[in-house]
């Protein structure tokens, strides 16, 4: 094999193509050393290159194929092959056998000019190894979906087995359980990563009778992927309490924590959150990114019109606007992405959030915190005095609040902020509820957009079908007229749940001279709502409907967010 006998090193290489140069070269190796860490990784990591570029670069040089990993089934006579802390040493995973030449294995390798890697594998497997490049991601992603419950369960395996001897297998009090054995520092490691590469947004560890059930939250859904003892609950909770913080000794009442974690070269925060149940305690963890919630407004999904009307509402140089929605609609990714379309050099941006959901250059973020009186309320009053263009209220939840807020919106100041309605135009019937005088709501609102998620059917297995006339009626559809919808079936892509991803649904409605005379002479809601869609509003609804036609989720997500 001619890459074999090449032993060109990924540096040199990289050179070679033109993708890195010589001084980056230096200055990665000396980051490098000492570390044990790969070369590529360090380089990645410090910004010199992307994943893409090492694919594409070692494609161009060694003339191999690039494998996408995401959605292809790996047999399970290949995953038993090789164990997988050799995978993780060489960054590497078997994924087929050659269908024609049962004897040659084919290897997706971050490295395949890792001949260490090559030989070792193929002494393993007692197979000739052809290799295949795939980015460092999609082979740790790969690894974890094959491999991950294993390590886990074994992981889980091995506490139960050392603790049994190191007690004599009698059941003794759990409180001074072993935090720092190395079994559960992975298995809550093991944890934490299988559900980030999953995409999951959080992480239930529930007390049940007889078990111990993990469940991540995928895309909105609830899945089961792990059931353990009940046994190791107080070790599983004291190894995650200790690293959010929080009092291992109290197991009585509720606690909340925080902690970091970085996974694949990316930093996630991870809120944590104790529960005290019949059987024990319930664990929640929520997961976020900064690299989520600070997008291009672009990936909102917005079509061209309504982002017209978001991008108006944003020029808007004093004012509110309020984003509305349940928990998990996607109102902190909205939020984030105004603020980032907003944040120029010119400008002074506060922002007073509970708790700060990412770390963003350029602005100035103020976390509540109850203890010493720093509310939402009494942190606004002290912003009003540090000269801001642009304030942002993580969630106006009183009287107080909202009646600072809309103070500083009148007073030459852009208020953005949440609240939790049903739609774009009970939101400001809600104001008015809490207190704020209708004249005050009609001077200051410049818009409302209310959001939910829905699932999008997976690409790779979505099926199209007629719609029955149920569906039809539903979507307000001409009974006679022939209409295809889509729905989802499963494949290993999505992980057999039919869907992959979430998009934004959004009702946006933009204050105009109409609504602000409605608003205060009192109007109702179903006066306000004609006049919203007189001027161009679409609701949840029609918009909902829109992405069941174009074929971008099911009926079924369709009624979730918009329920009439």
């Amino acid at each position: 094999m001619a890459l074999r006998r090449e032993r060109m090193r990924l540096g040199d290489l990289l050179i070679k193509q033109n993708v890195l140069t010589e001084d980056e070269l230096k200055k990665a190796l000396a980051l490098q050393k000492g570390t044990g860490r790969k070369i590529g990784e360090v380089l990645v990591e410090n910004g010199f290159i992307t994943e893409d570029m090492i694919v594409r670069a070692l494609q161009m040089q060694l003339g191999l194929k690039v494998i996408q990993l995401t959605g292809v089934t790996i047999p399970k006579e290949v995953r038993g092959l090789v164990g997988v802390d050799l995978l993780k040493k060489y960054t590497c995973i078997p994924f087929e056998l050659d269908p024609y030449n049962a004897n040659i294995l084919h290897l997706a390798m971050a490295d395949p000019m890792d001949m260490a890697a090559i030989d070792d594998i193929s002494i393993v497997t007692n197979l000739q190894v052809e290799p295949y490049i795939a980015s460092t991601r999609d082979i740790l992603a790969a690894i974890d979906r094959c491999y991950g419950a294993s390590e886990t369960l074994d992981a889980a395996r091995r506490f139960t087995q050392e603790r049994a001897q190191l007690r004599g297998n009698t059941d003794d009090d759990d409180t001074d359980v072993d935090v720092s054995d190395a079994p559960i520092v992975q298995l809550v490691r093991s944890l934490l990563e299988q559900a980030i590469r999953q995409r999951a947004s959080d992480i239930h560890i529930e007390a049940l009778e007889s078990k111990v059930r993990v469940r991540y939250r995928i895309d909105g859904a609830l899945y089961e992927r792990m059931v353990y003892d009940n046994s190791l609950l107080p070790a599983i909770s004291t190894r995650i309490k200790i690293l959010g913080g929080m009092d291992i000794s109290e197991k009585r009442k509720p606690q909340d924590g925080r902690m970091s974690i970085m996974v694949d070269r990316q930093d996630y925060d991870i809120r944590i959150s104790s529960l005290p149940t019949v059987h024990g305690e319930k664990i929640v963890m929520r997961i976020s990114s900064k690299l989520n919630l600070t997008r291009n407004k672009k990936e909102l999904g917005l079509p061209a019109d309504e982002m017209a009307r978001f991008d108006h509402m944003l020029a808007s140089p004093f004012g509110i606007i309020l984003v509305t929605g349940p928990t998990g609609s996607g109102k902190s990714t909205t939020l984030y992405t105004a603020l980032s379309e907003l944040n120029k050099e010119t400008v002074n941006i506060i922002t007073v959030e509970d708790p700060v959901e990412a770390d963003i250059e350029g602005i100035n973020q103020v976390q509540v915190n109850n203890k010493v009186d720093l509310t939402f309320a009494s942190a606004l009053r002290s912003i009003l005095r540090q000269d801001p263009d642009i304030i942002m209220i993580g969630e106006i939840r009183d009287q107080e609040t909202a009646a600072i807020a809309v103070q500083a919106s009148i007073t030459g100041h852009l208020v953005v902020s949440t609240l939790h309605t049903n739609n774009a135009v009970g939101t400001l019937n809600r104001m008015a509820d809490m207190g704020v005088e209708r004249y005050l709501i009609a001077d200051s609102v410049v818009g409302v957009i209310a959001q939910r998620l829905v699932r999008k059917l997976c690409g790779h297995c979505k099926k199209m079908r007629p719609a029955t006339q149920d569906e039809k009626r539903v979507m307000k559809l001409n009974p006679l007229e022939d209409v295809n919808i889509y729905e989802p079936c499963g494949c290993d892509f999505c992980n057999h749940t039919g869907y992959y991803g979430r998009v934004g649904v959004f009702e946006i409605m933009e204050v105009n001279d109409e609504i602000r005379d409605l608003i205060s002479e009192n109007g109702s809601t179903e006066e306000l709502e004609r006049a919203a869609r007189n001027s161009g509003m679409r609701t949840l609804r029609e918009n909902g409907i829109r992405y069941v036609l174009e074929g971008v989720t099911s009926v079924d997500e369709m009624l979730k967010a918009s329920y009439e």
